[in-house]
């Protein structure tokens, strides 16, 4: 029985996004730019929101970003509007591209989570998230030892 802890839960990530590089590499993207594409499928975004949403999100500086952002107009995925508050967008090759990113993911999650039961799949989703929110609060400078 494995104890649930930090490098469990590490090693999980770490194997999982393994196969994920290893899935969008032909796509001639990389996990930065594949949390961009997927921010803006919903739709153009604000690039000072976007950037400051997924600098949060992998803990990184926000001008690795900001050169996320470039590398992903300099590819032809996105494109950034002249406005005074400039928005990033996909382009139809972003699209095309996530699009297949979804895919990849997809087949991923069908193999490594499609036979586990439902009810361990909610309660371990529960967990992760408790973490997360633990985590998050004490980077914040708050006091999530309960």
């Amino acid at each position: 029985m494995s104890t649930l802890n930090g490098q469990v839960i590490g090693q999980a990530h770490f194997a999982t996004r393994a196969l994920l590089d290893r899935a969008v590499a032909p796509l001639g993207v990389d996990f930065a730019q594949v949390l961009a594409l997927n921010a803006l499928t919903a739709g153009p975004a604000d690039r000072t929101s976007l950037v400051r949403r997924l600098a949060s999100a992998r803990r990184v500086d926000e001008s690795a970003v900001h050169e996320v952002i470039a590398g992903l107009v300099d590819a032809g995925l996105a494109r950034l509007d002249d406005t005074a508050e400039p928005r990033v967008s996909l382009t139809d090759a972003g699209h095309r591209t996530q699009a297949r990113v979804a895919e990849a993911v997809g087949g991923i999650t069908a193999r490594l989570y499609g036979d586990i039961p439902p009810a361990e799949a909610d309660v371990a989703a529960r967990v992760l998230t408790l973490v997360t929110e633990r985590a998050n609060d004490e980077l914040a400078g708050g006091t999530a030892q309960k």
